[in-house]
């Protein structure tokens, strides 16, 4: 048997136990947040630059039309 499975089989039985439940769900609500916070990133940017666009062409049709 590899050290690699041998690894993989003891941190199998750890992650059994309700302590180790509890770590597995922090580290996927932490990849989750991670993620979020890159997502909520770019989706600000885009409003705020459509924020932008719709304001400069409110300001055009204003006073060209």
């Amino acid at each position: 048997m590899s050290l690699t499975s041998q690894v993989v089989l003891q941190f199998g039985d750890a992650l059994g136990g309700p302590l180790g439940q509890l770590l597995v769900t922090i580290v996927v609500i932490g990849v989750v947040v991670l993620v979020g916070r890159v997502v909520l990133k770019i989706a600000w940017r885009l409003v705020t630059i459509a924020a932008l666009v719709v304001g400069l062409v409110l300001l055009a049709s204003l006073f060209l039309f």
